[in-house]
């Protein structure tokens, strides 16, 4: 019996991490849920999300047999993801330390910027993994609430988006960095923007592909992987409207995403 890799984000912005998922792993089935009915998180209680991320993890191995849970969403993974290890029995794979470690793999001069949600650049959840990364490396981390918005909007450029990152993203050029985590799985969809305002010497690092090799390697140690010979199917369910998640979603992610079904919390 086929058991899926399940996924899950706050709307979007986790689309980014699913395709590098089916990219790498075509052959294994996917369902993922965009909580877009309760979105944004990033301005959240940690204790909310957690139950929102206790949901769905819970409505995933219940609902739907998956065999590893991916915590495409970096808030949820920043104050949920030890409680979800402890809870859950199967494996739990998140967006943080897998992005963490190719920044620091990227670096130069050892001056590493990190941009996310208020609720994931207030957790220090980045300090710590960048700390016990690479002690050596010296992090500047800036909350960039408005950004997630544009992206659920379909909003990834323009000269309101510009503005906005221009002024948030301005302690962070001022640091100096060579290199800067998007530490929202959002901000690939504004990587155009973002590239601008920080300038052409500053590499942008997403935890997309390296999240994706990380499932790759858990998959194989669990023994749980499928025969590569395969064809995978995906499913894509929302808590809010799946009519507009369909249609904004396949046009941010590709044509694999046809259709979307509702996910109701139980």
């Amino acid at each position: 019996m086929v058991q899926p890799i399940g996924m899950f984000d706050s709307g979007f912005g986790g689309l980014t991490v699913a395709r590098a998922v089916i990219d790498l792993l075509p052959h294994e089935d996917l369902v993922y849920i965009g909580d877009t009915g309760r979105y944004p998180y990033g301005n959240k209680p940690a204790a909310e999300v957690q139950r929102f991320a206790h949901e769905i993890a819970t409505s995933l191995v219940n609902d739907f047999d998956v065999k590893l849970i991916v915590v495409a969403c970096n808030t949820a993974a920043s104050v949920a993801l030890e409680q979800l290890k402890e809870t859950l029995p199967v494996p739990v794979v998140s967006v943080i330390e897998p992005g963490v470690s190719a920044l620091v793999q990227t670096t130069r001069n050892k001056r590493v910027g990190v941009i996310g949600t208020v609720g994931t650049i207030d957790s220090g959840a980045y300090e710590h993994a960048v700390g016990a990364a690479d002690a050596s490396v010296s992090l500047v981390s800036a909350a960039c609430p408005g950004l997630v918005e544009f992206v659920e909007r379909g909003q990834t450029s323009g000269p309101e988006v510009t503005l906005l990152a221009q002024r948030l993203l301005a302690p962070i050029v001022d640091a100096g960095v060579d290199s800067l985590l998007l530490g929202c799985t959002h901000y690939p969809y504004l990587a155009r923007v973002i590239s601008d305002v920080m300038g052409p010497d500053v590499v942008l690092v997403s935890s997309g592909d390296e999240t994706a090799f990380a499932v790759k390697k858990m998959l194989e140690v669990a023994e749980l992987q499928e025969d590569t010979d395969r064809v995978g199917e995906h499913s894509f369910y929302s808590s809010g409207d799946p009519e507009w998640f369909a249609h904004l979603g396949r046009r941010l992610f590709g044509p694999e995403l046809s259709d979307a079904q509702s996910w109701i919390v139980k």
